[in-house]
């Protein structure tokens, strides 16, 4: 067997020439410290020896090899051609999810928009086809309701309208008015048809309760049954009217009066704000027309 100092560098394996070069080395490092032993630049050296990192060399071929592992393994046309597939499937994914928001959001939109409704100035609803109170001038002191001013194609509805149910009493009813200019004071009743208006003054039915929003509508006669109203042309802008439930009193403010034909139902017309309407037969005695006072809530 030969020994290794008999063999040619060529013949060495890499372990052998790894061990040579390693010892080489520390051949020369020693050499260089005998040296600076010598010349004094070394005072004290560690006893143990020192660890070297050798640096492993190779031959081209090995480098190759290595550098080849090493280095991120190039990629095919198909490698290539599926991950850019992949990433349009990813895209369109999105784009999917990202529309059916969309689409979510626009049947959301349609659906919110079907339940609101048009907003539009109410309609008042006014249960009346002509102004109550009226009647037939009083002849001997005798009077009856008016059919002669409800037009012709109107007079099946007057049947249905007297049907209405009377409210229930509560404590947020009016139960009486004064009119100091006029030293009017009597009772309130619910209803203004003709057997109501016999009683006292009629509110209409549907008409909300003192101090609520909307007009409060209020008739009475003025030439039979107490001549309630008689004097409802007297009443100047600025006179109260005092309404009264069985907790508390309201003041109204006259505002104005008008004159109009019994088929004028608007005046009777519900408002966004409290006020009081008060109708009666006009002129005195002859009853051919209505007069209209408005009123509204003192604050």
């Amino acid at each position: 067997m030969m020994k290794r100092k008999d063999k040619s560098p060529e013949d060495l394996s890499i372990s052998e020439l790894r061990r040579l070069l390693m010892d080489k080395r520390r051949n020369v490092r020693q050499e260089r410290l005998d040296t600076y032993r010598k010349t004094g630049r070394v005072v004290q050296l560690a006893s143990q020896e020192l660890d070297f990192h050798p640096i492993i060399e190779t031959n081209a071929n090995e480098k190759l090899d290595t550098a080849k592992e090493a280095s991120p393994r190039k990629k095919s046309w198909g490698e290539r051609l599926l991950l850019g597939v992949e990433v349009i499937a990813v895209i369109g994914l999105f784009g999917i999810i990202l529309s059916g928001f969309d689409i979510l959001h626009n049947l959301n939109a349609e659906f919110a928009s079907a339940l609101e409704q048009p907003t539009m100035a109410p309609t008042p609803l006014v249960m009346a086809v002509v102004l109550p109170s009226g009647h037939t001038p009083p002849i001997d002191g005798e009077s009856k309701p008016n059919e002669e001013e409800i037009p012709s194609h109107l007079r099946p509805m007057v049947q249905s309208i007297k049907d209405l149910p009377i409210p229930p009493a509560s404590p947020e009813q009016a139960i009486r008015i004064q009119i100091p200019a006029l030293n009017v004071d009597a009772p309130i009743v619910q209803g203004d048809g003709w057997e109501q208006l016999k009683k006292g003054v009629g509110q209409h039915i549907g008409s909300p309760n003192p101090g609520e929003t909307g007009n409060i509508v209020f008739s009475a006669h003025n030439d039979v049954y107490g001549e309630i109203f008689r004097y409802l042309d007297q009443l100047q802008p600025g006179d109260e009217i005092l309404v009264f439930t069985q907790q508390k009193q309201y003041t109204y403010i006259v505002n104005g009066t008008q004159i109009v034909e019994p088929t004028q139902v608007e005046v009777m017309a519900s408002t966004n704000m409290p006020t009081t309407t008060l109708i009666s037969c006009y002129p005195y005695l002859k009853d051919q027309q209505r007069i209209v006072v408005f009123a509204d809530l003192q604050n």
